[in-house]
């Protein structure tokens, strides 16, 4: 979804698969290993936000969530999306319901920006003698909640000061959370409701380092320049921007696409990564830094920049400025970090499910 110019388990599988994952836990240790919620005592309570079918960088982040919440690291309360396209909302079900975990309520935007068609989420569609290949219960765009509204229902039944939110499409549906006015479910205004339930806003969006000549409009953000503009200025908690720099730098292991999910016979995350783009081709990991950062903050995988404030100009580049009392920063990726963030990708992309569908 990022370039800059556009932009469970079935119950049984083979027994050489447990021994490489246990070999994998044995070689990577932290990062093969479930680590504690970022609180240290309960799941992180999580929102996704995505434009899924973009690109498919959204598909394997969504692997990397499912496999921190078999972990007990995070909980994912909600998915909502930017993009417009209900067979989007069909797709994240399926993927939702291959991990044995179906009942995640999913939200998508209306009069959204348009954005392009996706080359894979008809895997939602695909049917094997009669039956679809990757389950789902979406039969209809009315079987999909308003995204706004299922944010503000998520947010008003969490804990205060809990929700981490990662968005990694367009900032269409949190702009318009922030407008939003008090409604039966929640008698506070959208700002209100963000400020007392929301931890911090983990983003994938803009351009923070030089990469790929002068900077220009990253994808996310000229998709909806109002949107990105209005989060950068009205969103009352932190947020940590995922730079295109940062995913551009880890790449997706294209051998993990041909070898690791070989413990079901389809997959749909193999299945959209092989439609989106063939390997041996490495798609870089956009989205899924943001979700690694914002459940396992304190794991060492990203420096974090000085707090500072980011602008969004009307073109869609992002600038940010050093405020000692800022509540923007943006995620920094030290060579060294490179092949540990990678590794650690590849394990929890790729980690089989641990519930039935």
């Amino acid at each position: 979804m990022k370039r800059l110019s556009r932009r469970a388990l079935a119950s049984e599988w083979p027994i050489v698969s447990v021994l490489v994952a246990l070999l994998s836990t044995l070689m990577f240790g932290r990062m093969a290993v479930a680590q504690p919620a970022a609180n240290s005592q309960r799941p992180v309570p999580l929102i996704f936000d995505t434009d899924i079918g973009n690109d498919v960088d959204d598909a394997l982040a969504m692997g990397v969530i499912h496999s921190l919440m078999s972990r007990g690291e995070c909980e994912l309360l909600a998915v909502t999306i930017t993009k417009e396209e209900f067979l989007s909302a069909q797709f994240v079900d399926a993927v939702n319901t291959f991990y044995g975990r179906g009942k995640i309520p999913i939200g998508i935007v209306h009069g959204g920006a348009p954005s392009e068609p996706s080359k894979f989420t008809g895997l939602a569609n695909v049917k094997d003698d009669g039956k679809f290949r990757f389950p789902h219960d979406l039969v209809k765009p009315s079987d999909v909640e308003d995204a706004v509204a299922l944010l503000r229902r998520t947010l008003a039944a969490a804990r205060d000061h809990s929700v981490v939110v990662v968005q990694v499409g367009f900032s269409t549906n949190l702009a318009r959370l922030l407008a939003s006015p008090p409604d039966k479910v929640c008698p506070l205004a959208g700002v209100e409701l963000v400020r007392q339930k929301v931890r911090l806003l983990s983003v994938m969006a803009g351009a923070f380092e030089p990469a790929n000549g002068p900077r220009q409009p990253e994808y996310n953000v000229k998709i909806d320049v109002s949107a990105a503009k209005k989060l950068a200025e009205d969103w009352p908690t932190p947020i940590v921007y995922s730079g295109f720099e940062i995913g551009l730098a880890v790449t997706y292991p294209a051998d993990s696409i041909l070898r690791d999910f070989r413990y079901v016979a389809h997959h749909p995350l193999a299945e959209a990564y092989t439609l989106y783009m063939p390997p041996p081709h490495e798609r870089p990991c956009w989205d899924l830094t943001s979700v690694l950062y914002a459940i396992r903050p304190n794991d060492g995988y990203f420096e974090l920049s000085p707090a500072g404030r980011v602008q969004v100009t009307d073109e869609g580049v992002t600038n940010f400025e050093v405020q000692p009392d800022g509540r923007h920063r943006y995620l920094i990726l030290k060579p060294e970090q490179k092949a540990q963030v990678r590794e650690a990708l590849r394990e929890l992309a790729s980690e089989p499910p641990t519930l039935k569908p």
